[in-house]
């Protein structure tokens, strides 16, 4: 079913009441492969409803049934040092949760989902997954807690520790669903999904993300964000076609002056060099070769 709108718009709206929290419920339970529940919405910069919100980005930061906190970001835009970024969300909001005086064992799992529509990295996948782990130098094996330890952080898994990042590469997404988790992928970027999914909160995203079930209000909001949107998406890919173009020319000019350097350093005449390189006896003149 199309027509509806985009998640990165959606996600906010979802968030106002808990009436809209199975959708997001539901891609949660696909990713990480648990029935996810969402206890709260916390306060994040990116929760925050402001005049001059941008389309690049959206941030919500939840906490679900297991008092963990789930990061879910949406990027537009290329942003070079967005591994970092990743990074920066959630050492920031470990250590703006740990309140003094706590004991580490307190400190609380953070999962950072990351849903970019750019190219990040190479690779063939379209989704990642990264966590922490510590290998042996000598013998590669890899570190394992105790008993004792398993008791103190509540898992077996020494990665489950520390936060874990997901990366869902949109553009890279070949269009053909296999599972219900692609059945959400498809979504990000086509703003469609089939009548008969079987994902979850895929059925609820068809009657909650219905464009012709928004009122005026919403609906115009929609299409300003969707022009802003497009008209950012156009900057960016002209910016970058032009730097491409501006590369290309730098580089015809670099062979271009090397050509000319060999044939003078084989004696050739400025005049037959010219009309050779297609410049001008001026032009060679003032290259200082």
């Amino acid at each position: 079913m199309k027509n509806l709108v985009r998640f990165d718009w959606a996600v906010k709206r979802l968030l106002r009441n808990k009436a809209g929290y199975v959708i997001l419920e539901g891609f949660l339970s696909e990713l990480l492969g648990d029935d996810i529940r969402i206890e709260q919405v916390l306060e994040s910069e990116g929760n925050r409803e402001t005049a001059d919100n941008k389309t690049n980005i959206v941030d919500i930061l939840v906490q679900n049934s297991k008092n963990e906190y789930i990061i879910i970001e949406v990027q537009n835009d290329y942003m070079q040092d967005y591994l970092l970024r990743m990074l920066y969300g959630t050492t920031k909001i470990i250590s703006n949760n740990l309140i003094k005086g706590m004991s580490y064992d307190k400190i609380k799992k953070v999962i950072s989902i990351n849903i970019v529509y750019f190219d990040l990295g190479q690779g063939e996948d379209y989704i990642y997954h990264g966590t922490t782990n510590y290998v042996g130098l000598h013998k590669k094996d890899i570190l394992k807690l105790t008993v004792d330890e398993e008791k103190i952080y509540h898992t077996i898994d020494i990665a489950k520790i520390y936060p874990e990042y997901y990366i869902i590469r949109v553009n890279h997404f070949n269009d053909i669903s296999t599972d219900t988790l692609d059945e959400w992928v498809n979504f990000f970027k086509n703003e469609e999904v089939k009548d008969d999914t079987k994902a979850k909160g895929l059925k609820e995203a068809i009657e909650e993300l219905n464009i012709m079930k928004l009122n005026t209000q919403e609906r115009n909001e929609y299409e300003s964000y969707i022009t802003e949107w497009r008209d950012n998406y156009s900057k960016l890919v002209g910016n970058y076609n032009k730097g491409k173009f501006e590369g290309e020319l730098e580089g015809e000019k670099k062979e271009k002056i090397k050509l000319i350097k060999n044939m003078l350093s084989e004696g050739m005449s400025i005049s037959l060099i010219a009309k050779i390189a297609d410049v001008s006896e001026e032009y060679i003149k003032n290259l200082g070769l």
